[in-house]
């Protein structure tokens, strides 16, 4: 989206929370059971976590504002624009919208449990293919109070479905859910990591999952 970048770097943030784990899984270990990730949930757990709890902290935030107002060329006029305030604000700003990747963490969930409750009805029989677009608007007007203009924005969005990926959506609220609580548990633990996001640096936190999650 040409208007709005954030979208697509907190994309980045997710998928190299999932790339971390798979980075610092034991190499020593991987090919055997013991080696390989602890499910889907816990998967999303990791990029949920880089996503959604360190990176939309303010201290990374307050670190990361000025490295985008450096390659967005900020004018004079426009400093509080790329502010560390104003970026929270808006990785932070709860909303009702269509897009699941662009959901914030209060609304987020309504959208794990519409696509649940089709699927299920899917498989059970007691929904026909050609009457989920229907059935999804009903579900998203019921849940948000929202109704997409187009199959586009509704029940095409997700790339699941298509790839036989049936089940996989409610992996993303337990992920959220696991992913507060590492969050929490780590930050209380190891003091450095919240002062580290605030430079930049990822260390810390890594560390601290490498051995209590990743191993």
């Amino acid at each position: 989206d040409e208007a709005d970048f954030t979208g697509a770097l907190m994309g980045v943030f997710h998928e190299t929370g999932h790339a971390m784990y798979e980075r610092q899984r034991p190499p020593a270990w991987q090919g055997q059971p013991v080696g390989q990730a602890r499910g889907m949930a816990m998967h999303e757990s990791q990029s949920l976590l880089m996503e959604m709890q360190a990176c939309r902290s303010r201290e990374f935030l307050t670190w990361l504002a000025p490295q985008l107002a450096t390659k967005f060329s900020v004018t004079a006029d426009k400093p509080d624009v790329w502010g560390a305030d104003n970026i929270y604000r808006l990785y932070t700003q709860v909303k009702r919208s269509f897009i699941r990747v662009e959901a914030d963490e209060v609304t987020y969930p309504a959208h794990i449990i519409l696509r649940y409750r089709l699927e299920r009805a899917l498989i059970e029989g007691s929904l026909a293919v050609k009457d989920l677009p229907g059935a999804w608007n009903e579900e998203m007007k019921k849940l948000l109070g929202i109704v997409p203009p187009d199959d586009r924005l509704g029940c095409l969005q997700d790339i699941h479905w298509p790839d036989g990926a049936f089940g996989y959506f409610p992996t993303y609220t337990l992920g959220a859910l696991a992913a507060a609580q590492f969050f929490d548990a780590a930050t209380k633990q190891i003091p450095e990591i919240v002062p580290g996001l605030a430079q930049g640096n990822f260390v810390p936190l890594l560390s601290w999952l490498k051995k209590n999650v990743h191993a």
